[in-house]
């Protein structure tokens, strides 16, 4: 079972008009790679998942595993609304070199998947199927669905599940999940404001979009953390909330696209129905950038 100890990228797909720019996917794989990323979740919600083919997906986790080096972690975007198609993206991407599954909740059929036993037979079904680990992906925002964390205590008890994406940005199921779940079992927050109050109480690390545009910053708020320095961590982490709020809070993955581009990297377009900032936004975002220190 693979330690998802450490910071992660949700790696946004970045887009050339109405094509994917499979070679400045491979060329932000690269940047990043020379700093102290743990890994990288490629087909997550920052990467527009639901927006790309099965044939794109299949292209971009080729492009990640060729770009990205044997010593940090491909997580592989593969879930889906039922449970076979869940099984047969989860198998392809093992194929493919994907190191573990990361796995959203159903989400069309919202009355039926809130239950607990339907949650637990999906991922326990997911979970056998799988030749590689799971990580279950908790966004109830975007999904409407969520995850208790008696639930998960549940699932985590089959040996394939290796831990959690929790993106709901509350720490208090953290702490219960962190609580219920065995040592082996991995909680990763998905918002970079839960980082360093959820460490303290025995996280794993996080999947962060912000990382995308601070990998560096991130990755010393991570390790400040293990260290026990809470305070230098903190004053990190505090600069970079202007950036979270101003940049991704107010213009999601678009905004972090723009913020890409600012900084010499390739953002790219979104995919519509999303909206891509122009104009003033994009000098807003400077701002921001800059304010942060990150420009």
């Amino acid at each position: 079972m693979p330690e998802l100890e450490g910071i992660f990228v949700p790696a946004p797909t970045p887009f050339r008009g109405a094509e994917i720019a499979y070679d400045r996917f491979r060329e932000n794989l690269s940047r990043w790679n020379q700093t102290s990323l743990r890994g990288y979740a490629v087909l997550g919600s920052t990467g527009e998942f639901p927006m790309v083919s099965e044939e794109e997906r299949d292209r971009l986790l080729v492009a990640a595993r060729d770009a990205i080096p044997s010593g940090r972690l491909l997580l592989a975007g593969t879930g889906a609304d039922s449970t076979h198609s869940t099984n047969r993206l989860t198998k392809r991407a093992a194929q493919i070199g994907a190191d573990v599954a990361i796995v959203i909740t159903p989400m069309y059929f919202t009355a039926a998947f809130s239950q607990p036993a339907a949650q637990i037979r999906h991922y326990t079904a997911v979970a056998e199927a799988s030749p590689i680990p799971v990580l279950l992906y908790h966004f109830p925002q975007n999904t409407g669905i969520r995850l208790e964390p008696e639930t998960v205590a549940r699932i985590a008890e089959h040996p394939n599940i290796c831990g959690i994406k929790e993106s709901s940005g509350s720490i208090p199921p953290v702490s219960q999940m962190i609580h219920l779940t065995p040592k082996s079992f991995h909680v990763l927050v998905g918002s970079a404001s839960a980082l360093l109050p959820a460490m303290t109480i025995g996280a794993s690390g996080g999947v962060l979009a912000m990382a995308a545009i601070a990998p560096r910053e991130y990755c010393e708020i991570y390790d400040l953390a293990r260290q026990r320095r809470y305070d230098e961590a903190r004053e990190i982490a505090s600069r970079l909330m202007a950036a979270d709020v101003g940049v991704h809070g107010r213009y999601g993955i678009g905004g972090l696209k723009a913020a890409l581009d600012l900084q010499g990297w390739y953002g790219g377009p979104v995919r519509s129905p999303l909206a891509t900032p122009d104009g003033d936004a994009i000098e807003e975002i400077k701002e921001v950038l800059i304010t942060a220190g990150l420009l």
